[in-house]
């Protein structure tokens, strides 16, 4: 399948074990582990972040090995998610960053469009969040209210 706005096609050739098990080296328990995924969410990192630090950090290859449960299951559990999915807020944060750009060079016409695109993609996710119910039925893309809450 042809990625979105590019006409790439393809996918990682990385794969995952068949039947993946916990490694008999991990000294870690599932308790620990989620004690470290709440002080890591309490700190401010998102779950994609956490993930990294854990693997890099800690020597945990995957939390859902250990714990039977995904990070954000973890977090929202804990009722340490933030107001947006992780996915969301990051378009959100560079559709701020796109905006910021054009004040500066108004007549980039790349950014214009890398904006619309941005924006496309906010809007289709927001659709989906919306049917899911992660996300407010009466919520719509402002930019300017985002640019305060994507500052932060």
């Amino acid at each position: 399948m042809a990625r979105m706005h590019s006409r790439r096609k393809g996918k990682s050739t990385s794969s995952s074990p068949l039947q993946p098990t916990k490694p008999t080296w991990l000294s870690y328990s599932a308790k620990e582990v989620e004690l470290l995924v709440t002080k890591l969410a309490k700190e401010g990192k998102n779950a994609a972040i956490i993930g990294t630090i854990l693997r890099d950090s800690y020597g945990i290859p995957s939390v859902h090995l250990l714990t039977n449960k995904k990070i954000t299951t973890l977090l929202e559990e804990k009722k340490l998610q933030g107001q947006f999915p992780d996915d969301m807020m990051s378009l959100l944060r560079r559709s701020v960053q796109i905006r910021k750009h054009l004040e500066r060079n108004k007549h980039d016409k790349t950014a214009l469009r890398g904006l619309q695109l941005t924006e496309s993609k906010i809007l289709r996710l927001a659709k989906y969040y919306k049917n899911t119910k992660k996300l407010a039925t009466d919520w719509k893309y402002n930019p300017q209210e985002i640019s305060l809450l994507a500052s932060d």
